[in-house]
């Protein structure tokens, strides 16, 4: 930016008057510390049946993801096959992919 931008800039917001005052709305202070106490005492069985919900997904998704290893394992014909084809794929790929 131009020097020349920048102090027309600067003249600018030094000649704006402020229409909004510089304290907070009626009410604010009593809304922020009403919601504060509603925090305070909020009832603990909430906070556990949160809990017991949360523990409960965390289960079902461990049981999911090892229902899904477990598939994935019993299709494969030999687990102690090597992967020469596979490798094999990449390489005659990466050749003609390099080849002129």
């Amino acid at each position: 930016m131009k020097d020349s931008d920048l102090q027309r800039l600067l003249r600018a917001v030094a000649e704006t008057v402020r229409d909004q005052p510089d304290e907070m709305p009626f009410g604010f202070e009593t809304r922020v510390l009403a919601d504060w106490r509603a925090v305070l005492t909020r009832d603990f069985v909430d906070v556990g049946a949160s809990s017991v919900a949360l523990s409960s997904s965390r289960w079902r998704l461990i049981a999911l993801a090892s229902a899904g290893t477990y598939h994935e394992l019993r299709q494969s014909d030999d687990p102690d096959e090597s992967n020469d084809d596979e490798y094999g794929i990449v390489d005659s790929a990466i050749g003609s992919a390099l080849e002129p």
